[in-house]
């Protein structure tokens, strides 16, 4: 990781913003931002935000949510923790607590306008953003991005042809949630996670 990266990665561990300035009510428990930014690998995974899991490791994806994105990508977990491979930068940092259902809070707001410009800027090296979820697309895609996950999601040729130097690739998000999404929509495993595995192998063997 370069000096500077490394500085600013340091400044977003070290954050507090959610609790100390938040926009709405602040985060519930203490803050831990997870992320793994690098100066050195193609790819950027562009994620929501972490689990409880995640909360309590202190490292990305160590859940079945993970278990199930490293299937999806095709590598191991060794490759996929290897930063001169893969930069994993979320749109929250920190867990964002749970609703009344017990699913997860959307991603903190606080986040993306305080340091997502700053670390892609040090990031000029990545050329494939994998957009997990609406926020991410929300972020990444601008007006590339369609009404609903589903239609973005199986606009990935169009989006793939009409992506700059960065390629971006939209993905649903990998929960359990998302389970019955996947048995309606077929063609995400038969057409796009042949490709995807393809170009995440041309870029980091």
């Amino acid at each position: 990781m370069s000096e500077t990266l490394e500085r600013l990665t340091a400044k977003v561990r070290a954050c507090r913003i959610c609790v100390e300035h938040p926009l709405g009510r602040p985060l519930p428990h203490e803050p831990r931002p997870v992320l793994l930014p690098s100066s050195r690998a193609r790819i950027l995974l562009a994620s929501q935000a972490p689990g409880t899991k995640v909360h309590l490791s202190g490292m990305p994806f160590t859940d079945t949510s993970g278990d199930r994105l490293r299937s999806w990508l095709g590598v191991t977990s060794q490759e996929f923790y290897d930063t001169g491979k893969f930069a994993i930068v979320p749109m929250g940092f920190c867990f964002p607590g749970q609703d009344a259902k017990g699913g997860d809070l959307p991603p903190r707001r606080e986040c993306a306008p305080a340091w997502r410009a700053q670390l892609m800027a040090l990031m000029p090296q990545i050329n494939l953003v994998l957009t997990i979820g609406g926020y991410a697309q929300a972020w990444h895609m601008g007006t590339g991005r369609l009404p609903s996950l589903t239609e973005t999601v199986r606009n990935w040729r169009d989006i793939w042809d009409g992506s700059g130097v960065a390629k971006v690739l939209p993905l649903p998000h990998p929960s359990w949630r998302n389970t019955g999404w996947l048995k309606k929509n077929p063609w995400f495993e038969m057409d796009l996670l042949p490709f995807l595995r393809s170009e995440i192998r041309y870029r980091i063997d």
